[in-house]
């Protein structure tokens, strides 16, 4: 693959993200996210709309485990030692690449036994909605705050707490799956200022269709959650709009960056590894500034990724509901897609974001910018064989579509881990 120069004029910003579907499909009882009812009555074939579900996403809620909870007071370092024969088996699937590409890899088939290889691991890449993670982080962290001793009233509170859009959740053009229980239809279109949905499915938008308004509007409530504390729960619209149109944006904008960040810190994430720097919607910055940045590392979300299978980001209880809300349950794209995964349970999140300089003539479009064109994929893969690993995959490959490279080194990837 040949090099391409970096062009450091930009005349066009876009940004994009991806269109998936999460959760495990019997979790509309246990978390009020109506998009799952509709996944259950199309699998008891109560609805027939052509949609296929495929065998990887049949898993129940229960059947969600953490795989290394087990050794959850190991370092996440004892993870992070490389196994020479996988790394050299994994360096021979780039040959020929340049340094575009980004990988850490972890085989967690035996966890007593486990093998890591990397490749430019500390390379750092614009996250794209992988950042979204983070926001989820922050939920499910200061839910432990609000009710630090009753995970079922962090559930409660998630079901039960309904908030409105607003100009948070403007300016994103993917739309959200809104499923009527009673009628059994299926709308899709992009949110509004008047939407009104609960927290849980504020944040199944987020992870499911990657919607940006519905992340940004998730960490203005992880935000709120900070500043009210206990009285967050009954926290009025009205009280949070006197509070935002109060508070001094920089001390709003360092709250919002802290809520997100600090935990990553605490699980020893560097500012360099990961970190998010900017709300996901321009209504969000009426009120909440940019602050240091987005950036992302395969080795920083690594850590993350072990951590969560560990049981050790936040509590053993959020670190299962935090990755039931990575399951895919519906389309898959990029590195997902790859067939070798279709009877695999992946719990996964994408992103992506290009930039265009169309001053010289040279073709550049929709995932394939000319200056920079970032495609991130993580993934947690458990096949039903009990072949089980953690993959971060980052790329910058220029004028061209990277979705098919992460496909074909998905195959790949699982070949080596297979040998």
């Amino acid at each position: 693959m040949k090099k391409i120069a970096f062009i450091l004029s930009t005349l066009f910003f876009c940004t994009a993200f991806t269109t998936l579907h999460y959760y495990p499909i019997d979790g509309y009882e246990h978390t009020g996210i109506k998009r799952l009812k509709r996944l259950e009555l199309i699998k008891s074939g109560e609805i027939n709309d052509g949609t296929k579900l495929l065998p990887g996403a049949l898993k129940s809620y229960m059947d969600i485990e953490l795989k290394l909870l087990p050794k959850k007071n190991d370092s996440v370092h004892c993870y992070l030692k490389v196994d020479e024969d996988f790394q050299k088996d994994i360096n021979n699937l780039f040959k020929g690449l340049d340094r575009s590409y980004s990988l850490s890899v972890l085989d967690i088939s035996d966890i007593n036994h486990v093998r890591y290889a990397h490749r430019n691991q500390t390379a750092g890449y614009q996250p794209g909605s992988v950042g979204k993670i983070a926001v989820l982080v922050g939920l499910f962290n200061q839910l432990a705050k609000i009710c630090p001793n009753d995970f079922e009233k962090r559930l409660d509170l998630l079901r039960n707490k309904s908030v409105k859009a607003g100009v948070w959740g403007l300016t994103d053009e993917h739309t959200v799956p809104i499923f009527n229980i009673d009628t059994k239809k299926l709308v899709k279109r992009q949110v509004i200022a008047s939407d009104v949905f609960t927290l849980f499915e504020w944040a199944d938008h987020m992870m499911s269709v990657s919607n940006n308004g519905a992340a940004s509007i998730l960490w203005r409530e992880v935000l709120l959650m900070q500043a009210f504390g206990e009285k967050y729960p009954d926290l009025t619209e009205e009280e949070a709009l006197v509070y935002f149109k109060t508070t001094p944006k920089k001390e709003l904008t360092d709250i919002g960056n802290d809520v997100v960040n600090l935990p990553l810190r605490e699980l020893g994430i560097t500012h360099d590894e990961w970190r998010l720097g900017s709300f996901f919607t321009r209504g969000a910055n009426t009120y909440v500034g940019d602050k240091g940045g987005s950036i992302g590392t395969t080795q920083g979300l690594m850590k993350f990724l072990i951590q969560l299978e560990q049981g050790n980001v936040v509590d053993t209880a959020s670190s299962l509901e935090m990755k039931r809300l990575m399951y895919m349950t519906d389309r898959r794209i990029r590195y997902a897609q790859s067939p070798v995964l279709k009877e695999a349970a992946v719990y996964f999140k994408s992103g992506s974001l290009y930039k265009c300089d169309r001053s010289k003539g040279e073709a550049c479009g929709k995932y394939m910018g000319n200056v920079s064109n970032f495609m991130n994929s993580v993934a947690i893969v458990e096949h039903p064989d009990n072949c089980n690993y953690i993959v971060v995959l980052m790329t910058n490959v220029l004028r061209k579509n990277s979705a098919t490279d992460h496909m074909m080194l998905a195959a790949s990837i699982d070949k080596v881990i297979r040998k």
